[in-house]
């Protein structure tokens, strides 16, 4: 509809839509940090109680941090607002409305070479424009010094398993799944990349991560899930897995 044609209900409409378009990239970065505050606070009360966590294993640790963090995101992020004010998500938001299918598992690695060559692109595009940019920097994700086999399973299931599908189901199903109705589908994929790389930290990871969730959003778009998404974060942070814990001399090797 052109603008011009636009009733004044509709443009009250849109302004509206507009304040949802800020609400709710917003209320998920909360969402996230308060996730964080609420486990620090938890585990503050229980050290004033005597509870001491110097035995614990560091691997059993960081694992139970991160379910607990990404448990407590889902629940403050989505479970909140429909517990308050009924606003409530469904699956279609979401975009799991079935089970992972053969068209989800055969795109995933279709993808992911997507993915690799537009951050490659993205990276070297960076460098130029900015030559002292620090693209090396490792990437701090909790695990380190692995020794025993159930601090790799550990390690795996919260890096390749819990990680990938519970910020799948933040980013690109509940943020992105309730901004693609707000606004164009390009401007919806930016604001969810760009806040997905906001999160992660480290200027080189948001912008890997930013190439990795222009994809994801893209996958969401022609499957109509989350699935095929899923299993292409799952892809990548396994191939980073390898790399870091199984086989780290690779880097190196590919490095010269």
């Amino acid at each position: 509809m052109p603008p011009e044609k636009l009733t004044d209900g509709t443009k009250k409409s849109r302004r509206i839509n507009w304040l949802v378009v800020v609400i709710l990239p917003l209320w998920v970065l909360i969402g996230f940090g308060a996730a964080q505050i609420v486990l620090v606070a938890l585990l503050f009360v229980a050290r004033l109680f005597g509870v001491s966590f110097k035995g614990v294993d560091q691997s059993v640790f960081m694992s139970i941090v991160a379910a607990v963090v990404y448990l407590f995101s889902l629940a403050i992020i989505i479970g909140l607002p429909w517990w308050i004010k009924k606003y409530r998500t469904t699956r279609e938001d979401i975009g799991i409305t079935r089970l992972p299918s053969w068209m989800d598992i055969g795109l995933a690695p279709a993808g992911f070479i997507v993915y690799f060559l537009s951050s490659a692109l993205l990276v070297y595009i960076v460098g130029l424009i900015v030559p002292n940019f620090n693209l090396t920097q490792a990437q701090q994700i909790g695990f380190s010094n692995l020794s025993h086999y159930y601090e790799y399973v550990l390690a795996f299931a919260t890096l390749v398993v819990i990680a990938p599908l519970s910020e799948e189901i933040l980013f690109r199903g509940y943020l992105y799944g309730k901004l693609r109705g707000k606004m164009p589908l390009w401007m919806a994929m930016l604001l969810t990349s760009a806040l997905f790389g906001l999160v992660h930290g480290q200027w080189n990871v948001a912008l890997d991560v930013f190439a990795l969730s222009m994809v994801l959003c893209s996958l969401r778009e022609i499957t109509g899930n989350i699935w095929a998404g899923v299993l292409l974060h799952m892809l990548k942070n396994s191939l980073a897995f390898y790399i870091l814990f199984i086989n780290p001399g690779l880097l190196h090797t590919i490095g010269g």
